[in-house]
Parts: C-alpha cells; sequence; structure tokens
C-alpha cells in the first residue's frame, strides 16, 4: 500500500505536504492554520481535498502574496 508521500504529486499534494514545502521553500510563517485560512478566503482545493499546488500558487499570486503582499 502506498503512503500520502508517495501518492502524492504536485496536483494533488496532501495539506501537511503543502505546509512542509512551502516552509522548506522559505514560508517560514506558513502554517496549516494560514492554508485553511487561505481556503476559506477562496483558495482553489481539489474535490478529494488536495491542494493543486499550481493552481494554489496562481491563486496566491493573483492575492497579492507573491507580490510583496499581503502576508
Amino acid at each position: 500500500m502506498l503512503t500520502d508521500k508517495e501518492k502524492a504529486t504536485f496536483e494533488a499534494l496532501p495539506k501537511k505536504y503543502v505546509v512542509d514545502v512551502l516552509r522548506k521553500m522559505g514560508a517560514k510563517h506558513f502554517t496549516m492554520e494560514v492554508l485553511e485560512e487561505d481556503i476559506r478566503l477562496g483558495a482553489p482545493v481539489n474535490e478529494d481535498g488536495t491542494i493543486n499546488m499550481w493552481n494554489y500558487s496562481a491563486w496566491l499570486y493573483d492575492c497579492g502574496y507573491l507580490k510583496g503582499g499581503i502576508r
């Protein structure tokens, strides 16, 4: 049986791995609470609850987060 990590792809990443990836890339402020708030504010989520990092990154950019922005 495959583990969550083995099943994970950039198009379908479990939330806990989204947090891990972004923190390892330098977003030290990023937590599960931040991700959940983003989802509440309209961040895209796959039907199975995973995150497509391409779509989430585009959403962050559109919101200004990646332009030196809101956070």
